[in-house]
């Protein structure tokens, strides 16, 4: 086109009629490849720069629209949406994700390899991308434009372009998911080898991506007198700093971005746990530099969490979850061809306990078609003369897919430590397989008991681990119910030696509803768990060394989705290690309309064991509230309560305007740790106040 159509969320400018609307949408959930109960239209025009999308989405009771969403970036599970998904690499493994709701509210992500929708939805949401969209509700339904610049994709050719491409449309108050493609239950919007195509698109600009974006930050840091463990100076200090961002598009889906004194402040706090394990809690990443292309740097070492790279263990004190100042890094990411490549360096500068560190990775994939792929990865950290000197981490990984449901995997990985020679490698190797109505998943791994990836995430060592798991998904014609789950898992992992170490199984029923409520019961849940060394679970509650087993009962009940209040009850008791323990959860939501809505959760954890002081409870929650004064404008705040520490309440206030695309004010108040320690247990981190207003500003030369 020669000029862009009117992007107001209507489609009454004559340009979108050029256009031959998308109209073949089937059923995902809940009667798979049926017709989709709702009509939905989709328009696709493009100029020199930009491409185009106008949406309809009629609805016959428009009463019945859930729009409560204003905030950029959150979940909008409980709200109409629709998405546009793009493989601008047609390599069918990655994609970018376009997601809006009837208030034309946006949130985009990135998926890597076919990744499993998560919490927050479709893709990783760490990913933010420059592009315009808006929506109307009608007496039809509602209807969004959107507008994407190629630069935005670090879209290059001009000639003969070839997208994979898919839509998605979710109706809340039926629950129902429509796609385009891909609507069998067991693929989804995210299995990318099942995209659509778009052809056509031709005699476009070059979408080079060249962004700056600098910063400035002032406040003040006040840090109590126990900050002096961590080797960090009490007292209240000011704050005054600033840096730069830069993103430089190097060809076609392959960008570098760069930082320099890099600032986190207004990364999203974590949510504080009480660990009953004696392994590391993970917490996921929350800043902005390393979330952006996360996915192209993930090597999972099999499905229990283990990562080989965990950029947590970069900027952040892993003890006591005090920044770390970055001075300085940069990372290029993308593909090259049928290779998937991503290399990163960043220097971190020495701070209380933590010395001067140099970090390097690099991650390379080779696509193979069905979304299968072969990798490597080399990781290596450098670090000054009050830690260990270097430590070194890499291996290879397969992920291989054949009649699209049947996946094999598998790795081998080695560590290197200075002083070790010997039992630093990790091997693993999985299968799973899943239809409509089965999940079969099953794993072998062996890991040394010397294996160290210090820029990784591993749960435990010396471990010869196996695991299996079964689900069947029957859908009974019972009314009000959509399926039924009866799982049932086998965790076993004696060490190198055959001593068993844990074994875990378990039996679990759950009930999924038309509406969106769901039941997840464990009948039973068997656990033998061998503590080596004391377990400080508490205080001066220590769990002795020995082998230990107990049973547990799980009852979990979410009440439909559809509702301004949403509750989801949780209860679960039985025996623990010599003694007892009961788990009550709550929480609650309430959305009051698209600006105001609050978020309430609360543990509380009841012990009973035979030793002193073994008759306690912990109780652990959270009460956050948010306003949006419009889409650019949100205030939140997140009080939480931990009363296992012995400064018990933290808070975060944040206040940001989004004033222009990409460029954003923010005022931060926060009262206790940003960051949580990944040390085991469950470690005493001190309370530290922070005040600070951080101005950015993006712009394109």
């Amino acid at each position: 086109m020669d000029r862009a159509p009117q992007l107001d969320g209507t489609l009454d400018d004559p340009l979108w009629q050029l256009a031959r609307p998308i109209t073949a949408f089937f059923q995902k959930e809940p009667n798979e490849g049926q017709p989709a109960t709702e009509k939905s239209e989709v328009r696709v025009l493009y100029s020199r720069n930009e491409v185009y999308f106008g949406i309809v989405c009629y609805e016959s009771e428009p009463k019945k629209i859930a729009a409560r969403e204003l905030r950029r970036d959150v979940s909008q599970e409980l709200d109409d949406h629709f998405e546009i998904v793009i493989d601008s690499s047609r390599n069918g493994r990655n994609a970018y994700v376009f997601q809006i709701n009837p208030l034309g509210t946006q949130r985009d992500a990135l998926i890597t390899d076919e990744q499993e929708p998560g919490d927050n939805g479709d893709g990783d949401s760490g990913w933010d991308g420059v592009w315009t969209s808006r929506a109307h509700i009608t007496p039809e339904g509602w209807t969004a434009t959107v507008a994407i610049p190629f630069s935005t994709l670090n879209f290059m050719q001009t000639q003969n372009v070839i997208w994979g491409i898919n839509f998605k449309r979710f109706i809340r108050h039926s629950n129902e998911e429509i796609l385009w493609t891909a609507w069998r239950r067991s693929f989804g919007i995210n299995k990318i080898s099942q995209a659509g195509e778009l052809q056509g698109i031709s005699d476009i600009g070059s979408g080079r991506l060249f962004v700056i974006k600098p910063y400035a930050l002032g406040g003040f840091h006040h840090l109590p007198a126990g900050a002096l463990s961590a080797g960090l100076t009490p007292g209240t200090s000011g704050l005054y700093t600033g840096g730069l961002d830069v993103k430089v598009g190097l060809r076609s889906n392959l960008v570098a971005n760069l930082t320099a004194n890099t600032d986190f402040a207004d990364a999203d706090a974590d949510t504080q746990e009480f660990n009953l394990t004696p392994f590391k809690l993970f917490f996921p990443e929350k800043r902005q530099f390393f979330l952006e292309n996360a996915g192209v740097f993930n090597f999972a070492m099999g499905n229990t969490g283990d990562l080989l790279f965990f950029s947590r263990q970069i900027g952040i004190d892993p003890a006591t979850g005090q920044q770390v100042p970055i001075n300085g890094g940069g990372k290029v990411t993308g593909s090259l061809g049928k290779f998937d490549v991503g290399v990163m360096d960043v220097e971190t500068r020495s701070n209380g306990l933590n010395p001067y560190a140099n970090y390097a990775v690099v991650r390379v994939k080779r696509s193979l078609p069905g979304g299968s792929y072969i990798g490597f990865m080399g990781i290596d950290k450098r670090a000054g003369t009050t830690a260990p000197p270097y430590n070194q981490a890499g291996g290879f990984d397969a992920r291989l897919v054949f009649f699209k449901n049947l996946v094999f995997t598998g790795y081998a990985t080695q560590s290197r430590s200075p002083g070790i020679s010997r039992g630093q490698t990790n091997l693993g190797a999985g299968v799973s397989y899943r239809n409509d109505w089965v999940e079969f998943s099953a794993e072998h791994q062996r890991i040394g008991p010397n294996f160290n990836p210090a820029v990784g995430f591993l749960e435990r060592t010396d471990c010869v681990c196996n695991y299996a798991d079964l689900t069947l998904k029957p859908r009974p014609k019972i009314r009000g119910v959509r399926e039924l789950n009866f799982e049932g898992f086998i965790f076993h992992a004696p060490d190198t030696h055959g001593v068993l170490q844990t074994q875990e199984w378990q039996a679990t029923f759950r009930a999924y509803f038309h509406n969106g409520a769901y039941t997840d019961d464990d009948i039973v849940n068997v656990f033998a768990q061998r503590i080596t060394t004391p377990f400080n679970l508490y205080k001066g509650v220590v769990i002795a060394p020995g082998l230990y087993r107990w049973s547990r009962h799980q009852l979990t009940y979410g009440t439909a989705q559809d509702r301004k209040w949403t509750l989801r009850f949780f209860e679960r008791f039985g025996t623990y290690y010599n003694g007892s323990l009961n788990e009550a959860r709550i929480r609650a939501e309430y959305r009051a309309n698209e600006r105001l809505s609050f978020s309430f959760s609360e543990q509380w954890n009841r012990f009973q064991l035979p030793a002193t002081g073994g008759n306690f409870s912990i109780l652990v929650g959270s009460l956050q509230t948010n306003y949006s004064f419009s889409r650019f404008l949100t205030l939140s705040a997140l009080v939480q309560m931990n009363t296992s520490n012995t400064q018990g309440a933290s808070a975060n206030i944040r206040l940001r305007w989004n004033y222009r695309p990409d460029s954003d004010l923010y005022v931060i108040y926060t009262a206790g740790q940003q960051f949580a320690s990944l040390v085991a247990a469950n470690p005493f981190q001190f309370t530290e106040h922070r005040l600070a207003v951080k101005y950015t500003y993006s712009f394109r030369p």
